[in-house]
């Protein structure tokens, strides 16, 4: 029997899911320059993968050239860029109008138009939207977590995979150092209300309508339900930075964090990281499109 996460934001209405991301796209604020520029496009980039390192790795965006890659949850297509740069067909899918209307200028800057379909859409009724069909990668990074039904969206997923296609999907990890810091600084250490203090203060804009958290088993879980079978799940990424520096634009470390050593620093993040990145693949079984 498959486990749920331990609290239910199902009764959450997906439009106040749209209207809190469309009021500030994910990482719409990592540039000071005038968004839709090119110089404002590379400034995000190079934040993002800064902050967030493992990305690159775990996307393989070389891999995909030549290949049809899904992405579920694009926000404003900074790894939606890059999969098209190297090579690959992209049909990229996103709730927020807004961050697709910013991804679709980032396609438009960098002359990547033609390699990427964007698609507003709800990911939970994904086949109403994309026809179904196999794609080589189904990839959704930190947004299943934040729909009010992740079990719907990993169903509709599995829609889309082929005997040969990968799943790559980073789920918040439940048992991580951020979690710990928001009970600790937000709720004083009050666990009972994790999953309603973690909601709040998941993401930079307070007030996020529903952000579920899993442990590995959880994750394993759901995805198996829907028909995956996952291959690898690392835990990657604690964030270091003094946050008042950060939203200056300054890479200044929280003072414990500076007196850490990097290996140990690193041995923290492989364990207790925020980013639980799976790689997963169709489990054998009737196909589910039929």
């Amino acid at each position: 029997m498959t486990r749920k996460p331990p609290r239910n934001f199902g009764h959450v209405p997906l439009e106040l899911v749209q209207r809190y991301w469309d009021s500030r796209p994910c990482n719409i604020r990592h540039s000071p320059k005038p968004v839709g520029t090119r110089e404002y496009f590379d400034e995000v980039e190079q934040r993002k993968y800064r902050v967030e390192p493992h990305i690159p790795a775990f996307a393989e965006f070389p891999r995909w050239r030549g290949k049809r890659v899904l992405e579920v949850g694009c926000g404003i297509g900074t790894d939606t860029i890059n999969f098209a740069r190297h090579g690959a067909w992209v049909t990229a899918v996103d709730l927020s109008e807004k961050s697709l209307e910013i991804a679709r200028q980032r396609a438009r800057v960098f002359g990547l138009a033609d390699r990427i379909r964007f698609v507003q859409a709800d990911a939970e009724r994904l086949s109403a939207f994309v026809p179904v069909e196999p794609y080589d990668l189904i990839y959704s990074f930190g947004v299943v977590h934040h729909t009010p039904h992740p079990e719907r969206v990993l169903a509709e997923m599995r829609r889309y995979a082929g005997p040969d296609s990968t799943l790559k999907l980073m789920l918040y990890h439940r048992r991580s150092w951020k979690v710990l810091w928001i009970v600790l600084r937000f709720g004083g250490g009050q666990f009972w209300r994790l999953d309603e203090l973690v909601a709040r203060h998941s993401e930079a804009q307070t007030g996020c309508p529903v952000t579920y958290t899993f442990t590995r088993d959880q994750a394993r879980q759901l995805l198996a339900a829907a028909g995956f079978e996952v291959m690898r799940a690392e835990v990657e990424h604690i964030f270091p930075y003094r946050i008042r520096d950060y939203v200056q634009y300054r890479y200044r470390k929280v003072w414990y964090f500076r007196c850490l050593p990097a290996p140990a620093f690193r041995w923290l993040e492989k364990r207790f990281g925020w980013h639980l990145c799976i790689t997963a693949r169709p489990a054998p079984g009737l196909d589910p499109r039929l």
